[in-house]
C-alpha cells in the first residue's frame, strides 16, 4: 500500500536539488527498471501496478503494489508506466587515463532532456561507455532524460565538468589522443580517415559548439548535407550518423 509520506517523498524527486540531496532518481517501465536492476546501480524500492516479476532476477527489493491511478500520480508522464523505481545517483570519478584507447562523446550544452537521453542510448548501441558534459549540459537523472534513454543509463558513464578544463588537461595528459568537433562548413566524415579512440565534442542544438572550445578542436568534421531545405540535424541523429562512420572505419581498417 502506498503510503501519503512515499507518494510526497517520491514526487519531490521531480525537483533536481531533492535529487541531489537525497542521491535518488526516478526510473519508469519495464525494461528500463528491468536494465537497472541487472547492473552496478542500486535499487532502492519498487512500485508496481502489474504483475512485474522480480522473481526472474536474484534480488531483494521491497515491490509496493500500487494501483493505476496511485502510479498516474508518481509519474512524470501523462501516460504512466507500469513500474516506478527509486533507485541510488551512481557517483563516477572521470579518469583520463581509461579515455586514452577509447572513443567518448563530449557534450556542449546539450539542452533538451530528449535529447541526451537519445545520446546515451546512441553511445550504449556504438558501445561508448563514458559521455563527458558540460556544466550547462541538462542533468541526466531528470525524469525525462531518464526515461529517453531506455535503460542505456545503466550502461553509460555520463560526467559532469568543466569542458575547458577538461580538454587542456587531455592535451598534456593524453596528447595523441585526436579532438574531434562536428562543425556545420567543416570537410565532410566520409573519406576522412577517422581514428578507432578520440573524442567527439558535439555542440548546443542551436549554437552548436562554444567558441572557447574551438580551439581544442584538431579535426573539423561534418555530415554532408545532400538536400536543399534542412540547416541542420538534431544533436542525437548527427551522433548516432558520425559514430556509426567512426565504427564502420575502425572495423575496416
Amino acid at each position: 500500500m502506498l503510503t501519503k509520506n512515499q507518494a510526497k517523498f517520491i514526487s519531490s524527486l521531480r525537483l533536481k536539488k531533492n535529487r541531489e540531496e537525497h542521491g535518488l532518481f526516478i526510473a519508469e517501465g519495464i525494461k528500463t527498471v528491468n536494465d537497472l536492476l541487472n547492473s552496478g546501480i542500486r535499487v532502492r524500492q519498487i512500485y508496481s501496478s502489474s504483475n512485474f516479476q522480480l522473481s526472474l532476477f536474484n534480488h531483494h527489493i521491497e515491490v509496493i503494489r500500487v494501483k493505476q491511478s496511485e502510479l498516474k500520480r508518481l509519474s512524470s508522464f501523462s501516460t504512466p508506466n507500469e513500474v516506478l523505481a527509486l533507485c541510488e545517483i551512481p557517483r563516477y570519478e572521470l579518469d583520463l587515463a581509461s579515455l586514452k584507447d577509447k572513443l567518448s562523446l563530449v557534450l556542449d550544452t546539450v539542452q533538451d532532456p530528449g535529447n541526451l537521453g537519445t545520446l546515451v542510448r546512441v553511445a550504449d548501441w556504438f558501445g561508448i561507455e563514458n559521455i563527458i558534459c558540460s556544466e550547462e549540459t541538462v542533468e541526466l537523472y531528470n525524469p525525462k532524460v531518464i526515461q529517453a534513454t531506455m535503460g542505456s543509463v545503466s550502461r553509460v558513464r555520463v560526467h559532469y565538468t568543466d569542458l575547458g578544463a577538461f580538454f587542456a588537461r587531455a592535451e598534456t595528459e593524453l596528447p595523441l589522443l585526436e579532438v574531434y568537433g562536428t562543425l556545420v562548413n567543416a570537410e565532410s566524415i566520409y573519406g576522412q580517415g577517422l581514428s578507432a579512440a578520440g573524442l567527439i565534442l558535439m555542440g548546443n542544438e542551436s549554437k552548436g559548439i562554444s567558441e572557447h572550445l574551438l580551439p581544442f578542436v584538431k579535426r573539423k568534421i561534418a555530415i554532408p548535407n545532400y538536400g536543399k531545405g534542412a540547416e541542420s540535424l538534431n544533436v542525437a541523429v548527427a551522433a548516432a550518423v558520425i559514430c556509426a562512420e567512426f565504427r564502420r572505419t575502425a572495423t575496416a581498417c
